[in-house]
């Protein structure tokens, strides 16, 4: 069967192109920022959780928005406000995200979504799906998964490495980058929703 074909191409490819749109290297300020703010992130459960989403979607995603009238341009474009509001903490060091929920649901959300399985995640995924051998899709996703683990497991030693200063530049930069996706995510999208409207 196609679907179940193993091919080392493709697991490489999907997987480059998951690690390009999940970004988890571009992800360790803001993971810092978190802790720093006194929240518990959980390695095993930021990685479970992401894979969970990550299969869920690749099976029911258009399934599940389908059911609630919800196209992947507008999913986009409520992942990228979640964002933008992330970028401006970062940036200017206000606080509009209140983790005002049970002990430990940093790790479910902002962290899991949207920053991880986002809006742009996802979109990859279903393309990916229309491309490649559902088998290599999920080896590729699983190769992703550990490496966001080992990412979050570890982000203290790498805190360590860059040090306050390091970490504090970082912070702005990727906040800023962060402010631009946001942006270019809503843009991109709302283009595509409008037209996808009768004239």
């Amino acid at each position: 069967m196609q679907e179940l074909s193993f091919s080392f191409q493709e697991v490489i490819s999907a997987f480059v192109v998951l690690f390009a749109v999940i970004d988890i290297t571009g992800l360790i300020p803001i993971i810092i920022d978190l802790k720093e703010k006194g929240n518990e992130i959980s390695a095993w459960k930021a990685s479970f959780y992401s894979l969970a989403t990550f299969i869920a979607f690749l099976f029911m995603g258009n399934m599940v928005l389908q059911l609630f009238h919800v196209d992947i341009s507008s999913f986009a474009i409520a992942g990228s406000l979640v964002i933008f509001v992330m970028a401006v903490e970062m940036i200017f060091g206000v606080e509009i995200f209140k983790m005002d929920g049970p002990k430990g649901t940093t790790t479910i959300v902002p962290l899991v979504f949207p920053l991880i399985a986002g809006a742009g995640s996802f979109t990859a995924l279903l393309s990916l799906r229309a491309l490649y051998s559902l088998l290599n899709i999920i080896i590729a996703l699983v190769m992703n998964i550990a490496v966001i683990y080992i990412v979050i497991r570890y982000v203290h030693v790498l805190e360590r490495i860059l040090g306050k200063g390091g970490i504090y530049v970082l912070r702005k930069f990727f906040g800023i980058i962060l402010l631009a996706i946001s942006v270019r995510m809503f843009i991109d999208n709302l283009v595509t929703l409008l037209a996808s409207f009768p004239h």
